[in-house]
C-alpha cells in the first residue's frame, strides 16, 4: 500500500494518509463537492482497514469546516474505527486553537456520534 498525498487547496485541507498508520487532515475544508474530493480517501481507507498498523494515529486540526464537510468527515471516521474488527487499536487527535470553542465543541460532538474517545489538544 501506498502513501496518499493530498496538498491543502484554499478550500480543502491536506490530508496525507500512511499505511504506517498515520493519518493526517489539516486545514479548511469548505469543498464545493467534498463527496467527490474524499473519493480517493475513502478507497485508501477502505484498503488500510483490510491490513491495518496496530495502531491508526487520526490527527485532525481543522480551522473551519462546512456541514458538508463534517459529515464526509464523520464517515471517514467511522471507518477508521472498523480496525478494532482486525484486533488492532486506533487514535483520534483533534487539535484546536486556544480560543476556538467552535471548532473544540465540534470536536466533542464527533466523539459524542461515534462514541469513541476523543484526545483533545490544545495548540497555543
Amino acid at each position: 500500500m501506498r502513501e496518499l498525498n493530498i496538498r491543502q487547496g484554499k478550500n480543502s485541507p491536506e490530508i496525507i494518509l500512511n499505511p504506517a498508520g498515520f493519518i493526517k487532515i489539516k486545514g479548511r475544508s469548505i469543498h464545493e463537492n467534498v463527496v467527490e474530493f474524499l473519493k480517493p480517501v475513502e478507497q485508501w481507507i477502505d484498503e488500510y482497514i483490510e491490513n491495518p498498523a496496530d495502531l491508526t494515529c487520526v490527527d485532525i486540526t481543522l480551522e473551519y469546516f462546512n456541514s458538508a464537510s463534517a459529515r464526509a468527515l464523520i464517515r471517514l471516521l467511522q471507518k477508521i474505527t472498523l480496525v478494532q474488527l482486525k484486533h488492532k487499536k486506533f487514535v483520534f487527535n483533534w487539535y484546536y486553537e486556544s480560543g476556538d470553542e467552535d471548532i473544540l465543541e465540534r470536536g466533542e460532538y464527533f466523539e459524542n456520534i461515534l462514541g469513541v474517545p476523543f484526545n483533545f489538544i490544545r495548540l497555543d
